[in-house]
């Protein structure tokens, strides 16, 4: 079920509710790039037996939500507590994935009401000492991220050449398109399962179905200061990484770990997943820690 609503400074976000409509709501960010569409089907179907309404927001810049030039992550702090206040919600668990995890843990810190949080394969702050950011990533990534530092035209640029070749892509066009950023492991889950690779192939559609926008707004907010610090996380926050990852390496995933209070931290890095398959073989648990920490 897609929906619209206004925000105070005129901005139209674009959402989509699914699983259970009259579960427990679970406010789901999405990847990089992406849509409220790109719900897994196996989160879906999950969420609908378990009692948790999926509420699926496009970041501003993607599909019919108003663009918010200049964000930082920690932007979609504001958004969420809009999109709450309008649906009457008063408390929440967050949940995203890749390039939706900054945004959970920016929501983990800061959003009022929230109980927990999950945050699969998300990538750690640019910047810091204590990581490489681009080490272990696949070619595509380097390219990108390196337009990004560039500056917005080369970004642009790059962004824009990419956009035809995944407007066209289905789920075996999207593998070739990502070859270079793909796992073997990750390839086999795409392919294997054809609701995962329409899903994703959907997401991406609606996402950039008018311009390259949010995708831009990403990568720049990614690689600035995020306008808060993960030390700040004050709920039960669940990290999902896998080794073989090559989007966003595992490296990103235990500088997350390392700098969550360990008090809030719940660690699953693991050894053999990917980007795509650390997901889709271990929803079910991680559905199953959210649903647990509401009973604490």
């Amino acid at each position: 079920m897609s929906q619209q609503f206004k925000l105070h400074d005129g901005r139209v976000i674009d959402f989509h509710i699914a699983g259970d409509t009259n579960g427990y709501p679970l406010i789901w960010l999405h990847g990089t790039p992406g849509s409220r569409l790109a719900v897994p089907p196996s989160l879906d179907e999950l969420c609908n037996t378990k009692g948790l309404k999926v509420i699926a927001i496009s970041r501003p810049g993607y599909g019919d939500s108003s663009r918010h030039e200049g964000r930082v992550v920690v932007d979609t702090v504001a958004d969420v507590t809009a999109l709450n206040e309008h649906l009457g919600i008063k408390d929440c668990v967050v949940a995203g994935w890749s390039g939706g995890g900054p945004h959970v843990l920016a929501c983990a810190a800061r959003l009022k009401g929230v109980k927990a949080a999950l945050c699969v394969a998300g990538c750690a702050p640019y910047g810091k000492d204590d990581l490489d950011f681009l080490a272990g990533q696949g070619q595509d990534n380097i390219d990108e991220f390196n337009a990004t530092l560039a500056g917005a035209p080369a970004l642009r640029k790059l962004l824009d050449s990419q956009r035809p070749g995944l407007l066209a892509a289905d789920a075996a066009g999207l593998v070739q398109e990502m070859a270079t950023i793909l796992p073997e492991v990750d390839k086999k889950a795409l392919l294997s399962n054809a609701a995962l690779g329409q899903g994703v192939v959907e997401g991406i559609h609606e996402g950039l179905k008018h311009n390259t926008d949010g995708w831009f707004d990403d990568d720049m907010e990614l690689m600035k200061p995020w306008g808060f610090e993960v030390e700040e996380v004050k709920v039960p926050t669940a990290v999902w990484q896998g080794s073989e990852d090559q989007m966003v390496p595992f490296a990103h995933g235990e500088w997350i770990v390392k700098h969550l209070p360990d008090q809030w931290c719940k660690a699953h890095l693991l050894q053999g997943e990917g980007h795509i398959s650390v997901f889709m073989e271990h929803v079910g648990t991680m559905i199953q820690e959210l649903l647990d920490e509401l009973k604490n």
